[in-house]
């Protein structure tokens, strides 16, 4: 009997505070996957990491042995400089001098990388007025690239995932939740097409010393904004119209086109049903008791203002759910005939 008793208070327990224990979940979740990337990373990258300064440290050796009037620390003096140049994207090889970092197509494309949160991190302003400057264009331009995007895939969403999905489900009769999760999956595989598979294997073939991997992984790494700066293209010696090729980056990748196919798949995702059901797991719940007496503590409500009220929540309700469409009532007007 007392074990019972326990059981069913346990449960109890455990269905009132529900939200809480998923979100702990999730944060022990998320923690354990921060573990098992940083344990990964360094088991795979550890090891060239270590043959790599082995291999520098043996190419330095030769050349002092074979520069005998060098002294070690010119030579690290040298290279302490040449490191610092190469970090602000100004390279000392002879056949880099012809390409300009801050000629206007590399200024848009550094401007592109910079409101798109991409930051490559290849050119950096060198100036202490450049600096400054790209803090207060960011401050401004960051949250108007946000604003652009939002309109512009709420757009775009209503013309390629809502509606097709209405289509199918009220002209053939198929179920919603499954039409919109086909449409979901086919969306995917073309956006995966057409912005990453197309594009890396142009990039392979443009880029001299990137492979297919490469050219894939820069795909990646610029349409997710992570931006680690290992790969820029258009950086090459020899690169034919590079002007040219620098703004068709631009578009492609920055925000014309990469940034929005990406946000319309991942707001077709998010309206899921299911996926809906499952971030629902671990919010807050609103309070009902709160919400009543905040209405009650308002003296000056009318009947009138309620209805208004009511009728604009059920609006607000229609236009948030997903592959919902507003129908507009038909009224039938009668007047009486004495």
């Amino acid at each position: 009997m007392l074990q019972s008793l326990a059981g069913s208070s346990c449960v109890r327990l455990v269905e009132q505070h529900r939200s809480a224990w998923c979100f702990a979940l999730l944060v022990l979740g998320y923690l354990l996957y921060l573990v098992f990337g940083a344990v990964v990373f360094s088991s795979v990258e550890l090891p060239y990491e270590d043959l790599l300064r082995q291999e520098l440290g043996k190419l330095k050796q030769r050349f002092l042995e074979e520069h005998a009037c060098l002294s070690e620390q010119q030579l690290e003096q040298f290279l302490m400089r040449v490191l610092e140049a190469s970090n602000y994207g100004v390279s000392v090889l002879s056949n880099a001098s012809g390409n300009w970092n801050w000629d206007f197509t590399s200024s848009l494309f550094f401007a592109s990388t910079v409101l798109s949160t991409t930051g490559y991190g290849h050119t950096v302003p060198l100036s202490d007025g450049g600096k400054a400057f790209c803090i207060i264009y960011s401050v401004i331009g960051i949250p108007f690239t946000l604003l652009f995007l939002t309109a512009v895939v709420q757009r775009i969403i209503v013309y390629v995932t809502r509606r097709p999905v209405l289509y199918f489900h009220i002209r053939w009769g198929f179920s919603k939740q499954v039409v919109a999760i086909i449409h979901a999956i086919v969306l995917g595989f073309i956006t995966v097409s057409c912005f990453f598979l197309i594009p890396a294997a142009i990039f392979s073939v443009l880029e001299d010393d990137w492979n297919f991997l490469e050219s894939f992984y820069f795909c990646f790494i610029s349409l997710s904004t992570i931006g680690l700066g290992d790969y820029v293209p258009g950086e090459g010696y020899n690169q034919k119209f590079r002007e040219l090729y620098k703004i068709g980056i631009t578009c492609k990748l920055s925000l014309l086109l990469g940034l929005i196919a990406m946000l319309v798949v991942l707001e077709t995702f998010c309206e899921l049903h299911e996926l809906k059901k499952f971030r629902k797991l671990f919010y807050v719940k609103k309070d009902k008791e709160e919400d009543q007496v905040h209405i009650m503590e308002h003296d000056q409500l009318s009947f009138s203002s309620i209805s208004d009220q009511a009728a604009s929540m059920k609006d607000d309700q229609k236009a948030n759910e997903p592959f919902v469409t507003s129908q507009s009532p038909t009224s039938n007007d009668s007047s009486p005939n004495n």
